[in-house]
Order: C-alpha cells, then structure tokens, then sequence
C-alpha cells in the first residue's frame, strides 16, 4: 500500500489501522484551518480534515430546558441554560469563545443538586442518527475523515461537565457515595451510547478524553476509567470499529495503564508535555500513536517547526501506526507557515 498514492481519508484509515501508508498523515480538526488558498494547497498535498460528529443524539423528554442570553455585569456576552426536574432546577452559564465554549458556573454547585442531577442522567434517550451522517459522508468527499463520539468517561463527566474540578475533588471527599450514585448512571449512559456508536455508519470513535492524572491519580484511574473503555472497546471491535482516546495532558502516570487498555488508537498526545514519542512507541507498542502538534511548539521559528517534526517521526519509527494531528488552537497568525512547515517535514521524510 505505501507504494501507491492515497487520498488522504484513506491514508488515516490505513495509520488507524497499524498499516503503513504512502506517507504519515497529516490531519486538523475542522475548526483548526480555516479555508483558505493555503488551507487548499495543504489538503492537495494530504492535509485530512477531521470531522467530529456522533451518530446520535441524547434527549431527556422529562425534563425543561430553557435557554436565555444576556450581557453580565462584566460585559461578557452569556447564556444561561436551566434544566428543570421533579427535583428542582439545575443551571449552567456559558460563554462561546473561540474554539470553544467557556463554563462559568457548571449545572452541579451543591450537594442539593444530587437528586435532580441523577434524574437528570437518568432521563437520557439516545437516538440513532445515522442518516444525517452519510449525508455529511457523501457531501464531502476523501479530503475529510469522520470521527464518531462517545460521551465522556463516566468519572471525567462529572469533572469535566457536571462539576468541573475543585468541586468535583471537594465532593469526592466529602460525599463520594452520591458521586458514585452520578457515576452508575453514567456507566448505564455510556453502555446505550456504545450499542449506537457500534451499529453506527463510523469506522471509529473516541471515548471521552481530556483526562488530567493528576487530578485522578493512578488508582482511580484503573477503577474507575479502564474498566469502561475496555467494556467499549470489546463492543465496538465486534462491529469492526476502532476505539480511542483524547490524551491531552501530562500522562507520564498513566502510560502502564493506558497500555493494559483495549484503545487501538491514542489521541491527541502531546510529546510536549508527556513523555516522548519514542517512549510512548515503547510503551504502547500495539497501539496507534495519534499526535497532537505539540502546542507549546508553535511558537518555535519556523525552521524550528520543520526539524521538530522531523524528530517526531524519526522517534516514531518506523512509520506504521503514526499520525500527526493538530487538536488545539495555534495562534491564528502562526498556522498557515507551521501548517505549511510540518507538511514540508512529513514530506521529506519516507514512511518506513
């Protein structure tokens, strides 16, 4: 195969699935190059377009949801979401930002909000959405890959959705069997997810992500988190579908448990602040290293970027089971010349 040129969807897929291509993919999420002449030059040279996008939707039909935008006394332009239960109403503020929506007051603030939160999680119903994705399929062509979505971990939804941090560690604490009454129903959650995303038009899915060790620690970790992705994993893979995950932190505390997982693919990872691309090939020697273009490093001179990238894929050698992504933002004034850099690299480097 990596004789013969390859679209760059099909390039992705052969990476994804330990094969090894004509050359080391290059990818972006949809929202990291905007369209361009450059961005149209990269995709004529490889540049693969991810698009995140789940095969189903979750609805909670007992419960009121109501939505209302305002300015705040800090001239933040915000909305305000309220979810109404038997148990009492929960709420959330937001504000969109760029690339992202930023979470200023998170739906869970007290211990009373338990009960409504928990009938909150209970009252989810997911539905298949198959057609609108083979829509999405066929209206974009090999230039782009499509990614499926399983919901967050069900520990990492209370962190990262429900609670966020400092609270979520402060009632882990102090009432952890309410937290783990939240976690169960995330577990079931989660389960109905899976049987979508596996009987999904998808070859593969990411299960949640943005895991901070250091936050969970190791213990919790191999509790509370490997269980579930290999209770996912052996349901997607007798679908034929690939599993992975969204590792953007410092994992140097988790890498032995990452590797005793049943993910086929890691990504997003970040050799700028885990360990290196070569430690984590030793370390997960089965697994497909999907890389995010260290964030830090877009700051680097240019000539930097080339020859980083270069040792990226010179430590990941050989080239099977290797793809070079960008997951995070780069300053909007970098991209075009990193982007352009990092392609330049790629391209002078054989895939062997």
């Amino acid at each position: 195969m990596k004789n013969t040129m390859m679209t760059p969807c099909r390039r992705v897929m052969a990476a994804l699935h330990n094969e090894t291509p004509d050359k080391i993919p290059f990818t972006s999420y949809e929202n990291m190059a905007p369209r361009c002449t450059i961005e149209r030059e990269l995709r004529n040279r490889g540049l693969c377009i991810v698009k995140r996008i789940p095969s189903y939707t979750i609805r909670h039909p007992n419960v009121t949801v109501k939505t209302y935008g305002y300015t705040d006394e800090k001239g933040r332009d915000v909305v305000r979401t309220v979810y109404s239960t038997p148990h009492g109403d929960l709420s959330k503020l937001t504000q969109a930002g760029n690339n992202t929506t930023w979470t200023h007051e998170h739906i869970f603030k007290t211990p009373e909000d338990y009960k409504a939160l928990l009938f909150y999680i209970k009252d989810s119903v997911v539905r298949p959405n198959y057609d609108h994705i083979a829509m999405e399929i066929d209206r974009h062509g090999e230039d782009f890959v499509f990614r499926d979505q399983i919901v967050l971990e069900p520990l990492q939804a209370l962190i990262s959705d429900y609670m966020g941090a400092e609270t979520f560690c402060y009632e882990w604490m102090d009432n952890q069997d309410e937290i783990l009454k939240l976690y169960d129903a995330l577990v079931e959650l989660a389960r109905k997810v899976y049987a979508a995303v596996a009987d999904g038009p998808l070859a593969f899915a990411n299960y949640g992500g943005n895991v901070v060790p250091q936050i969970v620690g190791l213990k919790n970790f191999e509790q509370y988190y490997v269980p579930n992705y290999n209770e996912a994993a052996e349901i997607l893979h007798k679908k034929g579908k690939l599993i992975g995950c969204h590792f953007d932190a410092d994992n140097a505390p988790i890498m032995e448990a990452i590797g005793r997982t049943g993910l086929d693919y890691i990504e997003a990872y970040d050799a700028g602040i885990s360990p290196s691309v070569k430690e984590a090939r030793k370390a997960w020697p089965g697994k497909v290293l999907w890389l995010n273009w260290p964030s830090a490093w877009h700051l680097h001179p240019i000539e930097e970027v080339y020859r980083d990238t270069v040792r990226l894929i010179e430590e990941a050698a050989p080239g099977n089971g290797l793809i070079i992504g960008i997951t995070e933002d780069v300053p909007e004034e970098r991209w075009q010349k990193n982007f352009t850099a990092i392609m330049d690299a790629i391209d002078s480097r054989p895939c062997v």
